[in-house]
C-alpha cells in the first residue's frame, strides 16, 4: 500500500527521499512552510529537507481526489479523503454555515495514512476470543493510529477462515482497500464487503441481503453508532467493532459506551497496546 501512497507525493519530494524506507512508514505528513516527515512507530522522522509549498498540496489533493475535488464535499466535511483504500487526512480553513461544516479549503496540512495487512495476529488472539469456537460480541480498543483497523482486518479474516459469514462495513475503504472490484487486503473467502456507504445505510443492506452471522465495523463513535449497534444486536447479528480508546475505563467515561456496557452489548473487550513498534493484547471479559 505504500506505492499507493507513493502516487500521491509531488514528484520532488519523491525524489529527494530516494532510499528511505517507506515500506515501514504509517504515516506521510506534508504541512505547508515545512519538510515532510513520516511517521514510524510512532515518532515522526525527517523525510526529507525539502519545503513543502501551497502548490504541492494542491496537487496531492488533485490526485487524491481524480482532480474532481468538487466532487468530495461530504468526506471534505469529515475532515478526511480516501484514496484507493488510504485515508488522506487534511486542515486547513473550514467554511462554516448557520453552524454547519460545509467543507474545507485552503489546504495548510495532509496526514497521509498507510495501512498494512498483518497477516496472523488474530490467529493467536482468536484462540484467547473463542476457545469453544463459539463468536461472541467483542470490541476493539486502542488510542488513534494503535493498530484497531489492523487487528480488525485481521480477524474478520481468521473468523471468515472459521467459516463464519462476515459482513463488513467499510465506510472508508479501510478494511478492504478495494480499488475498482479487487480488495488490497484478504479479508476471508466468506466475507462479503459494503464499501463508501455511511455505517447506517450499510447496515441496512447487508442485514437485508447478506444473512451475516457476524458483521464488522470500523470505529463506532457517536450516539447515533451505539443505536446502530442496538438494532445489529437485536436481529441475532454478532458483532465485531472497534472504538477508541486507551482501555476499558477510558471507554466507560463517556455515557454512550457505558450505556452499551451496561446493557452487555459486549461480551469482551480487546486492548490494543503498542510499545517500541510492538503491538499487545489484552482480553477483558465483560460482565454480562
Amino acid at each position: 500500500m505504500w506505492r499507493r501512497a507513493l502516487e500521491l507525493i509531488p514528484e520532488e519530494i519523491q525524489r529527494k527521499a530516494e532510499g528511505f524506507p517507506l515500506e515501514k512508514a504509517e504515516e506521510i505528513r506534508l504541512r505547508c512552510g515545512k519538510p515532510p516527515y513520516v511517521l514510524v512507530e510512532g515518532e515522526e522522522r525527517l523525510l526529507c529537507k525539502l519545503s513543502v509549498d501551497r502548490l504541492m498540496l494542491e496537487r496531492v489533493m488533485e490526485r487524491a481526489t481524480g482532480a474532481s475535488l468538487h466532487a468530495v464535499g461530504q468526506a471534505l466535511r469529515e475532515g478526511y479523503l480516501s484514496y484507493r483504500g488510504i485515508r488522506v487526512g487534511i486542515c486547513g480553513m473550514a467554511v462554516v454555515n448557520n453552524g454547519h461544516l460545509e467543507t474545507v479549503h485552503n489546504i495548510t496540512s495532509v496526514s497521509i495514512r498507510i495501512p498494512k495487512a498483518c497477516l496472523g495476529i488474530g490467529e493467536g488472539l482468536i484462540r484467547q476470543l473463542y476457545p469453544e469456537h463459539v463468536f461472541s460480541n467483542t470490541i476493539l480498543l486502542s488510542p488513534p493510529g494503535g493498530g484497531k483497523t489492523t487487528t480488525l482486518r485481521d480477524l474478520i479474516r481468521c473468523l471468515s477462515q472459521e467459516g463464519y459469514r462476515v459482513s463488513v462495513v467499510d465506510e472508508r475503504n479501510e478494511l478492504s482497500a478495494t480499488d475498482g472490484t479487487e480488495p488490497a487486503f484478504d479479508l476471508g473467502a466468506h466475507t462479503d464487503v459494503m464499501v463508501g456507504a455511511p455505517k447506517e445505510a450499510a447496515v441496512t443492506m447487508l442485514l437485508r441481503a447478506m444473512n451475516p452471522q457476524i458483521l464488522a465495523m470500523d470505529e463506532i463513535s457517536t450516539e447515533h453508532d451505539c443505536e446502530l449497534i442496538r438494532r445489529i444486536v437485536g436481529c441475532g447479528v454478532g458483532l465485531l467493532a472497534t472504538a477508541h480508546a486507551a482501555g476499558l475505563d477510558d471507554l466507560k467515561r463517556r455515557p454512550s459506551y457505558r450505556s452499551l456496557l451496561r446493557e452487555s452489548i459486549f461480551t469482551q473487550a480487546v486492548v490494543i497496546q503498542q510499545s517500541a513498534g510492538v503491538r499487545s493484547f489484552q482480553v477483558e471479559h465483560l460482565a454480562v
